[in-house]
């Protein structure tokens, strides 16, 4: 069982691109750049608040905000995604053993 699975997102987002002529500007230069814009959107929103403020904004106006900056993450990751070939399902899964390998659970207690 996938732990992610792109697959409608992927095609909705190519859909999206090409029914207004942008996939050509879909380089994964600028995808990861207009990815590296959209975090820091997200980060803009948090960026003057305390922990215990961050940790409360979806229960605040600002929830909206959120959901939207962590959307448009999302999308402008899977055009990289694709346009890369990357299987993302298979590289987190790898990522997460070389984690689970460096930071065992006795050592990461410490």
């Amino acid at each position: 069982m996938p732990l992610i699975d792109l697959k409608d997102l992927q095609q909705a987002a190519i859909d999206f691109g090409e029914a207004r002529g942008w996939g050509k500007y879909h380089s994964p230069k600028n995808l990861a750049m207009a990815l590296s814009v959209e975090v820091a959107e997200l980060v803009e929103i948090f960026q003057w608040q305390t922990e215990e403020q961050s940790r409360g904004i979806m229960a605040t106006d600002e929830r909206e905000h959120v959901e939207q900056e962590l959307a448009d993450i999302t999308i402008y990751l899977t055009q990289l995604v694709t346009a890369l070939g990357v299987d993302l399902d298979a590289a987190v899964r790898a990522k997460m053993e070389m984690n689970a390998k460096k930071y065992p659970v006795k050592k990461a207690e410490s």
